[in-house]
């Protein structure tokens, strides 16, 4: 298998992509191989004094970068030779087999779209996150890729993210909910309401229903189907709430004393583990016709890495063919 990852994406970019690039190579086999996409002046250099690399790593120059903070569309247009550019031409050109990157997310999926277009059947793709829960890991799609929506893309998202569960988590049968302000069917937006209706009337998945934030974590579904607006302030919320929370209990730990902390150090730091985002490496952007892992803006080496084994995975799942062939079994609304 061949990715391609952006070297100049991130906050911590280009060493922490490059780190975790070369960490990823114990998890490669003879064939494999990762493209560096970036700047070579600044790639070389952190290169040059790990014996070894050239086995596994290709450099492809990409003089430009887009910043985390410009406007996707329009850096792409005024940097046709950017890394997250560039990257998306190497997986549509079919010189890599998947694509990842930390760097500005409205870029990488504007490109993605752009470059690798749409699995057939497809409206829009969607990006998929794994939210550990107490119960097992439920899905969540979308979380910024599309943020005007209709119920026909919100329907596909439900069946997309349906096929990711089984295929990636072990969810023989999906449980899916649709997040809203109420679980009566009264309540929600017009789009919640008219797509509602879509998921029911959709005999091959297991709609639960109209599901609230909190029941996430309640073990009342497996699949949680938003819009990309409201999906990207419910991630960040729940990023935020559990470094609060952790940063709280460690607080509170200290005070307790030494004895107490120490005592129980290594299961808070068990279950902090469970939702450090380094440990998933990032996220798929479902619906896209390739393999696209978008990574945290501020991921560090170990966040690549694993992003390598997602990718990975993702391909040995077939997911994209998954995706295909339920879509087509089922065909959704028209994209009107």
């Amino acid at each position: 298998m061949r990715l391609g990852i952006d070297a100049m994406g991130g906050d911590f970019a280009p060493a922490e992509p490059v780190m975790g690039a070369l960490a990823a190579g114990s998890l490669l086999g003879e064939d494999d191989q990762i493209v560096l996409i970036g700047d070579k002046s600044a790639i070389h250099p952190l290169l040059d004094g790990e014996p070894g690399w050239e086995r596994f790593i290709r450099i492809e120059h990409a003089p430009q970068v887009v910043g985390m903070d410009e406007a996707p569309v329009e850096s792409l247009r005024q940097k046709p030779n950017s890394s997250i550019a560039r990257m998306a031409e190497l997986g549509a050109w079919g010189e890599v087999d998947a694509v990842i990157s930390a760097g500005n997310t409205g870029a990488c999926v504007a490109a993605c779209q752009m470059r690798l277009r749409r699995l057939r059947g497809v409206h829009r793709p969607g990006i998929a996150i794994v939210i550990p829960t107490f119960y097992g890991p439920v899905v969540m799609c979308d979380v910024g890729a599309n943020v005007n929506c209709r119920p026909s893309h919100l329907y596909q998202y439900a069946v997309m993210a349906s096929e990711y569960a089984r295929g990636m988590c072990g969810v023989p049968s999906p449980r899916v909910g649709l997040l809203s302000i109420g679980a009566e069917d009264a309540k929600g937006t017009a789009l919640v309401k008219e797509t509602r209706a879509l998921l029911r009337g959709d005999p091959h998945l297991r709609f639960v229903g109209n599901v609230e934030g909190r029941d996430i974590f309640r073990d009342v579904c497996d699949v949680v189907v938003v819009e990309g607006f409201v999906g990207n302030v419910a991630l960040k919320l729940m990023e935020g709430l559990a470094e609060g929370l952790f940063q709280s209990l460690l607080a509170e730990l200290g005070r307790s004393g030494a004895g107490m902390a120490d005592e129980l150090k290594s299961s808070v730091a068990t279950i902090k583990g469970k939702y450090d985002f380094n440990a998933y490496g990032g996220a798929p952007l479902l619906g896209v016709n390739g393999i696209c892992i978008i990574c945290h803006g501020a991921s560090q080496r170990r966040a690549i890495t694993n992003a390598v084994q997602a990718a990975c995975e993702f391909a040995n799942a077939r997911i994209n063919e998954r995706i295909t062939e339920r879509i087509e079994r089922g065909q959704g609304p028209a994209d009107g």
